[in-house]
């Protein structure tokens, strides 16, 4: 990709548009950074952009800056249809993601991982034993780690293990993993993207440049998925299952609470679910996941004993299920990651009973009543937060108290919980109307969490 001398916009400048702003001026581009946020909103890094010659458009979105560019990388966060962006279009400007911009210039090869649930746990869990079974590999995409920032560090040699989102790939148009991880399609994002069908769509976007060389790794027993495959995948298919109750013969699979392979020829015995240190079968499947992807890239180089080692070292993600502290025989968990419907079911399944639930953020377009039956079976007590408080309220019945904030939510949690309960934080909704992110939601969280234990000392 030709970049000397050409006039670029970079839009959005969190982590992927700063480090794409930078990628473009090392590569000789005339760069322009733009975000509707004002100078004393935007981070350090951002503003440091300006001492290796890219101009910064800060405060709004001047329409000139989109239709004179000779190229327009999109950053996630921004929705790829606003008006300046629509006036690129006409005026015949390239658009693309920060994500199509790294695949340019990588080096190596590419496992990518997309869904609407377990992408987090998945990716790091794939980065972990790709290292254990000897390859040289990258870990970023959407999981804190922008792809551009890997561009140098990558070799002829080296694989990136990406995780992508629905919006990264709204605007790809080369990116060609050799091994596409799907983890599951369930309604999430449909503010942005309108219907549950365009949001499949968008996630398919992650196959359609791949060929019969390449391979799909598929959760065989996601309805989803199954729609996204009939719109057809030109790479190998492989699925996944662990309740074994898919439409699809799978290539790793459970069976005795033990999960098989058969993908490098006879059957073999990875893991036994007990040495698996995450909590709920969901995460089973993300081990399942990362199985498949590692076995598709690497073959027979893949060491079972080594990868099996590295599975049970393996504590999690932040922000995923994560153990917080035990108060007065009360457990606390963080899973601020849960930012929709389908993964609070999927913590609520983590746990037997006895849960205070932490529950509400943005409104993402979720059906709450989906969390009915598993609420009336294993929920004491719902703390309702956040801007989507009254329909979520109206949606579930149940003992339902509200809080102004977190700190609030956490102590109406500790009054509302006896021994042997867990509270959890598992929203089903973005963290927007309250936070920067669902990081910062979760460590606010486990800091309210901490504080109570300070306050006993």
């Amino acid at each position: 990709m030709e970049l000397e001398g050409k006039k670029v916009l970079v839009v959005g400048l969190a982590l992927s548009g700063v480090a794409a702003a930078r990628l473009l001026a090392q590569r000789g581009a005339e760069v322009t950074a733009n975000d509707a946020k004002p100078e004393s909103e935007i981070s350090d890094e951002a503003r440091e952009l300006s001492h290796i010659g890219v101009t910064l458009s800060l405060g709004g979105h001047p329409q000139e800056l989109f239709t004179d560019a000779d190229l327009i990388v999109l950053s996630p966060g921004v929705p790829s249809d606003i008006s300046p962006l629509e006036a690129a279009r006409r005026a015949g400007v390239k658009i693309i993601s920060e994500t199509e911009l790294a695949f340019r210039f990588l080096k190596g090869q590419l496992i990518a991982i997309t869904g609407s649930n377990g992408k987090t746990t998945t990716t790091t869990l794939i980065g972990e034993l790709m290292k254990a079974a000897g390859a040289e590999t990258l870990v970023g995409g959407n999981i804190g780690t922008a792809m551009t920032s890997l561009v140098d560090q990558s070799t002829e040699q080296s694989w990136l293990v990406a995780e992508l989102s629905s919006f990264q790939l709204e605007t790809i148009e080369t990116l060609r993993p050799r091994v596409a991880v799907i983890t599951n399609i369930t309604p999430d994002h449909l503010d942005r993207h309108g219907s549950f069908e365009n949001y499949v769509r968008a996630k398919h976007r992650l196959v359609m440049n791949q060929t019969a060389e390449d391979w799909a790794v598929l959760n065989g027993e996601d309805q989803g998925i199954a729609r996204m495959v009939a719109l057809g995948i030109p790479s190998k298919k492989v699925f996944f299952s662990v309740r074994g109750v898919g439409d699809q013969t799978a290539s790793v699979f459970a069976r005795d609470r033990k999960i098989f392979t058969t993908i490098m020829g006879g059957e073999a015995e990875v893991i036994a679910f007990e040495d698996i240190q995450l909590p709920g079968m969901h995460n089973v499947e993300n081990v399942c996941a990362a199985l498949g992807a590692v076995f598709c890239a690497l073959g027979h180089e893949a060491s079972l004993p080594a990868i099996g080692e590295a599975i049970r070292r393996f504590k999690g993600v932040e922000h995923r299920i994560e153990f917080v502290a035990e108060i007065d025989g009360v457990k606390f968990y963080n899973d601020s990651k849960a930012t929709n419907v389908d993964s609070t079911v999927k913590a609520l399944e983590a746990f037997e009973g006895n849960i205070i639930l932490i529950l509400g953020g943005k409104d993402k377009g979720g059906d709450f009543t989906a969390l009915d039956s598993l609420i009336r079976e294993r929920v004491k007590q719902i703390i309702l937060i956040g801007a989507a408080s009254d329909k979520i309220a109206s949606q579930l019945a149940g003992p339902l108290l509200r809080a102004s904030s977190m700190r609030d939510a956490v102590m109406k949690s500790k009054e509302a919980a006896t021994g042997g309960d867990t509270v959890l934080l598992a929203p089903a909704c973005a963290s927007f109307d309250m936070f920067d992110n669902y990081e910062h939601r979760g460590r606010v969280f486990k800091e309210e969490v901490l504080r109570l234990i300070d306050d006993q000392n």
